[in-house]
């Protein structure tokens, strides 16, 4: 039989950011971005995880289950740990990959973001994008976002969802938290319903339609912070994927409106460290100005990037930069660097590093 509480203890004990559980397979956990067994537990039965999990579910989180193959849901361990989880179908029947989340929101410095990082935390209004693949840390940045605002600014947040991961406490700001699928039916509702709630700051989990753009682009343009998230690795494939999924006819006044409301991005990845264990994050920072709005208003995205190169005096930086900087401080292997580099050539000329 399945002890999910014995496999959570173990993960947290490991400090695993994720745990994957399927059925007829050992549960494996994901340490410092590498999947690994966890030894010690049995393979839990079909019948058993299928128990298990559905357990956690509430009645309309099972019907999504059973109407779409897929559910995402949060849960938490006999310690207060929280999860995110996504169950799905698969060959093998019912699996989860369950991710992790940080009792304590960490601030910018302590995820290993630059101090320059935090401007997008002071910014009165527009659209803020924090940017990278799945497993790059986010979720964390755009809580520690948040965290600065509600801790040193007056305002209204509403947080979008799904699941809610990160428990904020209203502090200087009022916070409130709505789950998608729970509280909203999905990201464009709460995205209008926050337009009618004297919203200041609105965190969208994700743009993951056409109709959670156009809501969040309209958002920003009428004076509302919006900060959400998209899978792209740097500030112009972030533009273009945005203007990309409108159809062509609405394309350039999209372009029009991210060049009035785009106030920043941050693509991140997260990189071994080279002793102590744990990763540390490598950055690209664009702050928008006057000639990155005419750029992206032109759709010119292929010349964001000498941009941002010229924008070092507002703390803007490429990723090839941040990647520099963690190398000459000893902090990440050469060979890390190369593979997410933009321009290789930069670092091939180093000493060949591996991990030993």
């Amino acid at each position: 039989m399945i002890d999910l509480q014995a496999i959570f203890r173990a993960a947290s004990a490991l400090e695993a950011s994720d745990v994957h559980l399927r059925s007829g397979q050992a549960p494996r956990v994901r340490l410092d971005g590498e999947m690994s067994v966890l030894e010690g537990m049995p393979a839990p039965t079909l019948a058993d995880l299928a128990r298990v999990l559905e357990g956690l579910l509430t009645d309309a989180q099972r019907q999504r289950l059973a109407r779409d193959g897929e559910v995402d849901c949060a849960c938490v361990d006999e310690h207060g740990t929280r999860y995110r989880g996504n169950f799905f179908r698969d060959a093998a029947g019912l699996s989860a990959a369950l991710r992790r989340i940080d009792a304590r929101i960490r601030t910018l410095a302590e995820l290993g973001l630059p101090r320059e990082v935090e401007q997008l935390a002071h910014v009165r209004r527009g659209l803020v994008l924090v940017t990278g693949a799945t497993g790059s840390g986010k979720s964390s940045t755009l809580a520690a976002l948040i965290d600065v605002i509600n801790h040193q600014h007056a305002r209204h947040v509403i947080t979008l969802e799904d699941p809610v991961e990160f428990v904020h406490k209203s502090q200087v700001s009022v916070i409130q938290q709505r789950a998608v699928g729970d509280d909203v039916p999905d990201f464009a509702t709460g995205v209008r319903d926050a337009l009618r709630a004297d919203c200041n700051v609105l965190q969208v989990g994700e743009l993951r339609d056409v109709e959670t753009m156009r809501a969040a682009l309209t958002a920003a343009e009428t004076g509302m912070l919006v900060y959400a998230t998209l899978h792209t690795n740097d500030a112009a494939q972030s533009v273009d994927r945005i203007v990309d999924v409108f159809p062509v006819a609405e394309q350039a006044q999209v372009r029009a409106m991210l060049a009035e409301s785009l106030t920043g991005v941050l693509s991140q990845v997260l990189l071994k460290r080279k002793k102590g264990g744990g990763r540390i994050p490598a950055t690209e920072l664009m702050v928008a100005t006057p000639a990155i709005a005419a750029i992206v208003r032109d759709g010119r995205s292929h010349e964001i990037a000498n941009a941002i190169q010229g924008g070092k005096a507002r703390g803007m930086h490429r990723l090839d930069d941040s990647l520099e900087r963690l190398l000459r401080d000893d902090l990440i292997w050469r060979d890390d660097a190369l593979a997410c580099a933009h321009q290789r050539a930069r670092f091939e000329r180093r000493p060949a590093t591996v991990p030993s």
